[in-house]
């Protein structure tokens, strides 16, 4: 793990880019939190959370089509300064405001946010020097992520946000923009230039990138159908309390697991081990249907999450051979932009269920789509097999 980033600057983009990425993690925290504090209403606030979430998952892919037509530098400053602008507005509402002036600060801050996280991804080929440490570098990022969204709500929404939830907002600007510049002004983003395009009509275009973002949304599915089902589990069981340490352990075990596959080697079929790591999500998703026991559930959350970030890190990796030349980054956002959807649905699903029936039918909703996911891959792995140009 430390090799791969000790070459060139990838120390650098890698660090910069989870330092920028941060703010995402406790925005909707905090656009909540704040709002609740400035309106009193809860409606009001999930509003501006889903007002900035649906923004950036709908502008995230054009943003990524500029950044494949122009570069990184320019397009990444520009997002990072008009979204942090927006944070700062936000922080600087007086009591009492309404939601006409709320919501078009989270609606901006959400739109204008660079995709840092595939700017990064679209660099790794070109800063390593072999398929194997390729590989490993998207499961690092994989890793990485995990502890940013585990920390980055924490300290940003809840340590700070304890003292003053307008500075919360304020961090996040800053941390994007500092997070940004140095990604942004690294030699390897300053000379990445992009590849000759094709006139296809965009990364949707190709059928690989549509399978990809399809397997995306059903594992979103599951990630959002977890999020309310763990918590309602611990609810049931009394330990209402008990539901961040249940979904903290979720995100450790995936950390875990990113940080072993960095270990191995790439597979000679990253498909087919694609598509058992979504088995064995599967297989982890049915058994947290069956305890009551809040101990064995961590236990089985943690187990699973192990298989997370490396099913992540091998997605990715397939990217850049299924997306048309000139449209890595829009592909790589088109993903981001599907897990966002899947988790969306996932989370209203879950609530839904568990609401009627109890947490187990929330877990059996998150078996019903890692399984969809497996069988999508597995079924139209021709469209994303990498095969040579």
């Amino acid at each position: 793990m430390l090799d791969l980033l000790r070459g060139g600057d990838s120390a650098r983009l890698f660090v910069s880019s989870l330092v920028g990425r941060a703010p995402a993690t406790a925005l909707s925290l905090v656009l909540v939190l704040r709002t609740k504090e400035l309106t009193g209403s809860f409606a009001a606030a999930g509003l501006a959370s889903g007002g900035n979430a649906l923004a950036n998952a709908v502008c995230s892919p054009v943003l990524g089509r500029l950044l494949d037509r122009r570069g990184q530098p320019p397009i990444l400053f520009a997002g990072a300064l008009v979204s942090a602008l927006a944070m700062v507005a936000f922080a600087t509402l007086p009591h009492g405001v309404s939601l006409a002036a709320i919501l078009p600060c989270a609606v901006i801050a959400g739109a204008a946010l660079p995709p840092l996280g595939a700017c990064l991804r679209t660099l790794w080929p070109a800063l390593l020097d072999s398929p194997e440490r390729v590989h490993a570098a998207f499961a690092l990022d994989a890793a990485g992520i995990e502890i940013v969204y585990i920390a980055g709500p924490v300290l940003i929404a809840g340590a700070l946000g304890s003292w003053s939830l307008a500075a919360s907002a304020v961090a996040c600007a800053v941390l994007l923009v500092a997070g940004t510049l140095v990604f942004g002004t690294s030699p390897s983003s300053r000379a990445w230039r992009p590849g000759p395009h094709e006139e296809t009509g965009g990364a949707l275009r190709a059928p690989g990138v549509r399978t990809l973002a399809a397997v995306f949304v059903l594992m979103g599915l599951a990630f959002g159908a977890i999020e309310v089902a763990a918590p309602a589990a611990a609810d049931e069981a009394g330990h209402a309390g008990a539901a961040a340490l249940l979904l903290g352990g979720w995100g450790l075990g995936s950390f875990v697991g990113g940080v072993l596959a960095t270990r191995a080697p790439a597979p000679p079929d990253p498909v087919r081990r694609l598509c058992v790591l979504l088995a064995l999500l599967t297989c982890g998703h049915l058994l947290l249907a069956l305890p009551d026991e809040l101990v064995l559930i961590g236990a089985l959350l943690f187990l699973s999450g192990a298989a997370i970030a490396p099913a992540f890190g091998l997605a990715y990796g397939l990217v850049e051979r299924a997306a048309a030349a000139g449209t890595v980054t829009e592909a790589y956002t088109w993903l981001s932009t599907g897990l966002a959807a899947g988790i969306a649905a996932g989370a209203a699903l879950s609530g839904v269920l568990a609401e009627g029936t109890g947490p187990a039918a929330g877990f059996a909703l998150a078996a019903v789509g890692t399984a969809g996911a497996a069988l999508t891959a597995g079924r139209r792995r021709a469209t994303i097999v990498p095969v040579p140009r």
